[in-house]
């Protein structure tokens, strides 16, 4: 149950808009699952928005992440983070992203906004320190975004 409401976000925007408006990637390492994924600010329900104080535009792109530990015989256990980002376009213009922690029961994730422009790509690098663990893993995933 905890995996299911850290990706509930993505999952419901997937449903509300039912086409392919945001892609979800999984990193594995040891005991550990990062899940990142990408999209556009202004899919966000206005009210999740309000909650989280989070910009809802359409010339804004946002980052999801999220730290899952496996557990045999369960859906793994959320677990805090020490997370660097580095997000680049395709001519390796940086984009700046600060991450901030949400907690809802269960749940920990992080998110971040950027400014993006009608069919960037964006390609984000992700160094993930779980909160105990000495291992840091890397990650990397792309993002198409079209404003219109």
């Amino acid at each position: 149950m905890q995996r299911n409401i850290t990706l509930l976000l993505p999952l419901l925007l997937t449903l509300l808009y039912g086409t392919p408006l945001l892609a979800e990637v999984a990193t594995r390492s040891g005991e550990y699952t990062i899940h990142h994924n990408a999209f556009k600010a202004d899919f966000i329900p206005p009210e999740v928005a309000r909650r989280h104080d989070l910009d809802r535009s359409k010339y804004r792109g946002m980052v999801n992440i999220a730290v899952i530990r496996e557990q045999p015989g369960t859906t793994g256990q959320a677990v805090a983070a020490t997370i660097e980002i580095a997000a680049n376009d395709l001519m390796q213009r940086s984009k700046s992203i600060t991450l901030k922690e949400i907690r809802e029961g269960d749940a920990i994730y992080y998110i971040g906004s950027f400014p993006i422009i009608d069919q960037e790509i964006i390609h984000f690098r992700l160094r993930v320190r779980p909160e105990g663990s000495s291992q840091l893993i890397n990650a990397r995933f792309s993002q198409q975004f079209y404003v219109d």
